[in-house]
């Protein structure tokens, strides 16, 4: 018994120092004070508070990579010099693009006071469409309840819509894009709005298109007017503006039909006054009439098909078509095949918005995006 009880008594004590040892091995650090962030979700996903207001911020962008080949004109191909015979021929276009966009929203007595940017910084292989190496603020604009002040896309044509998911939507182009303006937009809440913009115009050499002498040349700005009713089954939109440069006149119609649950389709028909001016910042398109259609069906969550057709009264035909692939949220893989047709002597007449040489030019790209 003497035996047992000095065992055990020499195993408990073994035990004890063991713990003891053991618990002094581990150190449990005082959390430090840390400041959190306050999420806004009044205006969507994404949003902060900037520490010590009452503003919301949220920060996005994505980093794009084209790769495209074929005719030059098509949007897609470059031309270069075979470097051992002198040859003119075809190349790869390559194009890498990292953006940077910025929203704030705050509440206030007149409304909502937002603002929001977009800085697109390009690097390309070689000058295509004047992309070579540029830094591009292409928005910065403020506004508060409708009134938007800034720089901003037309409202000719951000209040009806783009012309379709296509990468090269403007094989048969339907306005200027990038202006310096003041709008206002009236929404009714029921699904009716209206929208009046005086804008500036501009001659930027990086657009779809090149435009000419389209920045306002005395006191009277471009108008742009618009009116939009929507529903659950689509929508019906038209716009009207007066370029002050050339005393014309142009203007869109357009209609959005959801089909069914996978598919909407949209169809877009323009007319101008102006059937001798080439590039018109609101009729670049040949001749005075021109239509866009096309649709959009949703194979499944992932996939997604684009179409888009187009064709003008100098007898200029462009079709585009994609399949748009999400791997994972928020990175998309777009592959997209472009066809246009544009007569050597519409050419003459409109100039060519595609580059083209020939009346045929045909193309494709694939473009790598994520977006944040």
């Amino acid at each position: 018994m003497n035996i047992k009880s000095l065992l055990l008594g020499s195993a408990a004590a073994l035990l004890a120092v063991s713990g003891a040892r053991a618990a002094d091995a581990v150190v449990y650090a005082e959390p430090e004070p840390a400041e959190y962030v306050k999420i806004c979700d009044v205006y969507g996903a994404g949003y902060f508070y900037i520490p010590g207001t009452e503003t919301c911020l949220r920060i996005g962008g994505y980093v794009r990579y084209d790769a495209a080949y074929g005719d030059q004109g098509s949007f897609t191909g470059d031309r270069t010099t075979d470097r051992l015979n002198g040859k003119s021929q075809d190349t790869w276009h390559k194009n890498a693009r990292f953006t940077l966009n910025t929203w704030t929203a705050e509440e206030t007595e007149l409304g909502t006071l937002r603002t929001f940017t977009e800085t697109r910084m390009n690097f390309a292989g070689s000058n295509y469409n004047g992309a070579k190496n540029n830094i591009d603020i292409h928005f910065a604009w403020l506004q508060l309840g409708g009134l938007r002040i800034g720089l901003d896309e037309s409202s000719y044509d951000t209040f009806t819509g783009y012309a379709g998911n296509v990468i090269n939507d403007t094989l048969v182009p339907y306005g200027g894009f990038k202006t310096n303006l003041i709008s206002y937009t009236f929404d009714a809440g029921n699904g009716f709005s209206a929208m009046v913009a005086l804008e500036q115009g501009n001659d930027d050499q990086y657009s779809a298109f090149v435009v000419d002498d389209n920045i306002i040349d005395s006191a009277m700005p471009h108008v742009v007017l618009g009116a939009k009713y929507t529903q659950g089954w689509g929508g019906v939109s038209g716009v009207v503006a007066y370029n002050s440069n050339y005393e014309e006149w142009a203007g869109k119609v357009r209609l959005d039909v959801k089909a069914t649950d996978q598919l909407s389709l949209w169809i877009m028909g323009g007319y101008g006054t102006d059937d001798n001016i080439d590039r018109n910042f609101y009729k670049p398109w040949g001749g005075n009439w021109a239509v866009w259609g096309g649709g959009t069906y949703q194979v499944n969550e992932k996939t997604a098909l684009n179409l888009q057709v187009s064709y003008d009264d100098s007898s200029s035909l462009g079709v585009a078509a994609n399949v748009a692939y999400t791997v994972v949220p928020g990175f998309t893989v777009t592959a997209e095949v472009d066809y246009v047709n544009q007569s050597l002597a519409n050419q003459a007449k409109y100039g060519s918005w595609t580059g083209a040489t020939d009346k045929d030019a045909i193309g494709g790209i694939i473009r790598f995006q994520r977006s944040f």
